[in-house]
């Protein structure tokens, strides 16, 4: 760890040299362990490496059989990045691994032999998800225990194989980690937690790896306990500590194009349910439509994440998803008008995530716009325009 508190990446305890570290062994222990039709578990590895006949000695063995788990497994060469705090982990080629653990893009000493080793490593990972990755499918993402893998064959890829893998957070953080680990400033946690409590219908917003994930499922731990939870993703990686949770996510279509399952179906399918909370993780598409409906006909303490660069943005965001569901820019700026009470928006800069701002949105004359109410300033929470509505929706919302 330097001295901002950052892991350091260039340790050798980083490093993953097969051609250093025993390719052979790997390789040779891969080969006798599949040959014997045995499940793969630890044991059946420590074996086969112990049997190799190579003086490897208790320590160098036990290395040896993380090394081939890693490999046969786990994320082969990645494995030793699966640090606390790290998010992604990006593979531009060979010789380029990134991971990104808060203050942004770091470039890691990790290597691969070849882009050969890359593709084996993606081909294997995104099969286990039960989808292909060839030339005749060339781009896949999967979702495994733990994290979300994509991957992009050359030559839709200019360069080598693209691998990128967003990891899972262990677990939900609670709002008052947050606030400790300065993702909420002095009064941001009070603001929120009246929301929830309120049951006001809400969008966090914000542009990609702000934490828009990480503080709704933090929201929605909040929630009354004998309430239930229905959560609709693409990939599944809300996990809030709420004892009463239901999740449904997304379905590819099989190699002959059928069979897929839209974020849009699971909302209808979710309205069925009996939620007491309809969440969407994240609000990409014509499901919009579904959601602002479901908002609209009594389901409130609703919520879900978007992708914006600003609060101010989000109500051209919405306008442009309704159309991919044949909404007219006006009849959105009803139904949003009257769906949702209000919008959080994250930031990200080089001093971390942050909670940025709050508003209100409206719709005036056909047009949805989005009124600031809170923003953070170096005194505190500072007032603006759109507080005292937020103000009386917080007192009319359902307690």
């Amino acid at each position: 760890m330097d001295g901002s508190g950052r892991h350091t990446r260039n340790s050798a305890a980083g490093r993953y040299r097969p051609e250093q570290g025993g390719r052979e062994l790997v390789e040779q222990v891969r080969a006798d362990v599949l040959s014997g039709g045995a499940p793969v578990t630890g044991a059946t590895l420590a074996e086969a490496v112990f049997s190799s006949g190579r003086l490897l000695g208790s320590e160098g063995g036990m290395r040896a059989v993380d090394r081939v788990r890693a490999d046969l497994q786990g994320l082969g060469p990645l494995q030793s990045l699966l640090q606390p705090g790290v998010t992604d982990v990006l593979v531009n080629g060979p010789n380029q691994v990134w991971i990104d653990s808060g203050p942004g893009l770091e470039r890691t000493a990790v290597r691969f032999t070849s882009d050969a080793d890359v593709r084996a490593l993606a081909t294997r990972l995104i099969a286990a998800g039960g989808r292909r990755l060839d030339d005749s499918s060339p781009c896949a993402d999967v979702q495994l225990n733990g994290y979300r893998v994509h991957a992009v064959l050359p030559p839709v890829s200019t360069g080598f194989t693209l691998l990128s893998i967003r990891l899972r957070a262990p677990r939900s953080f609670r709002l008052d980690e947050l606030e400790t680990g300065g993702m909420l400033t002095a009064g941001w946690a009070d603001v929120l937690r009246r929301m929830m409590k309120s049951r006001l219908n809400f969008l966090i917003s914000g542009a990609t790896g702000t934490g828009k994930t990480t503080l709704l499922s933090s929201l929605l731990s909040l929630c009354d306990p004998a309430e239930r939870l229905v959560l609709i993703e693409d990939a599944a990686e809300l996990d809030p500590a709420h004892p009463h949770v239901v999740g449904l996510q997304t379905r590819h279509s099989n190699i002959e194009r059928a069979g897929s399952v839209e974020l849009a179906d699971l909302v209808r399918q979710a309205m069925r349910m009996r939620p007491d909370r309809l969440v969407v993780g994240e609000c990409r598409g014509a499901e919009v439509r579904e959601l602002l409906a479901a908002m609209n006909t009594g389901h409130d303490g609703a919520g879900g994440t978007i992708h914006a660069n600003s609060a101010a943005t989000v109500p051209a965001r919405l306008a442009a998803l309704g159309a991919l569901a044949g909404m007219s820019s006006r009849a959105l700026a009803l139904q949003a008008a009257g769906a949702l009470d209000a919008v959080v928006h994250l930031e990200r800069s080089v001093d971390g995530r942050r909670v940025a701002e709050v508003a209100v949105l409206c719709s005036r004359g056909g047009e949805l716009s989005a009124v600031t109410a809170l923003t953070h300033g170096p005194a505190g929470l500072i007032r603006h325009r759109g507080w005292e509505q937020l103000q009386d929706r917080l007192r009319a919302g359902k307690r």
